[in-house]
């Protein structure tokens, strides 16, 4: 069974090193033939900081963006949340759109992918607990976290990251393979 998958990426900054790890992650993970990968860049959705009236949970949406952002995300079986450490938390840009939503995360797979000076983290934590208490998602136990060197922060664009980012492949692969082990038990009724 082939799961759809979307990657999700957190960072909206104009030159983010987001867009470049995505590549990468889609690189190192495209051996895995059970899911079908796509991406979602959040600087594409233009999602209006939380303009909807009502709670998401309660009340039907009202905006056409709302309503192409919940068909959007009901499409996938599962998500990779690739997102940057910022100050000790993710972007709000990120938040936000997870908020739009409510009972179209519900029961979704997920697995976190974070990135940052110290890898990551703490962020990773945080949005674990929105995820799977807010949310009601199941997030896999291995979540990755990248730490970007000074240098990699510095100077990004030069980088060449199959180079600097190798010792997290096998980190990354493991965790598809969490993620995809998720979706199968789900599909198969045994989650």
């Amino acid at each position: 069974m082939l799961h759809k998958v979307a990657i999700i990426m957190g960072s909206m900054r104009p030159n983010n090193i987001c867009t470049r790890i995505t590549k990468w992650v889609e690189k190192t993970i495209e051996s895995f033939n059970e899911i079908e990968l796509s991406v979602i860049n959040l600087a594409d959705w233009k999602l209006p900081f939380l303009d909807e009236p009502g709670i998401p949970a309660a009340h039907p949406y009202q905006h056409e963006h709302t309503k192409a952002w919940s068909q959007r995300v009901l499409l996938e079986d599962g998500f990779i949340f690739i997102t940057p450490q910022y100050n000790w938390g993710y972007p709000a840009s990120l938040k936000n759109a997870i908020d739009y939503l409510y009972k179209e995360w519900n029961g979704k797979n997920a697995l976190i992918i974070s990135y940052g000076g110290h890898g990551g983290n703490k962020v990773a934590a945080q949005l674990k607990e929105v995820l799977e208490g807010g949310c009601k998602m199941k997030i896999v136990d291995k979540m990755p976290g990248i730490v970007l060197s000074h240098e990699i922060i510095r100077d990004q664009i030069r980088i060449d990251l199959d180079k600097h980012f190798q010792p997290y492949a096998q980190d990354i692969q493991q965790a598809i393979e969490q993620l995809i082990a998720a979706l199968n038990a789900k599909l198969s009724g045994k989650m």
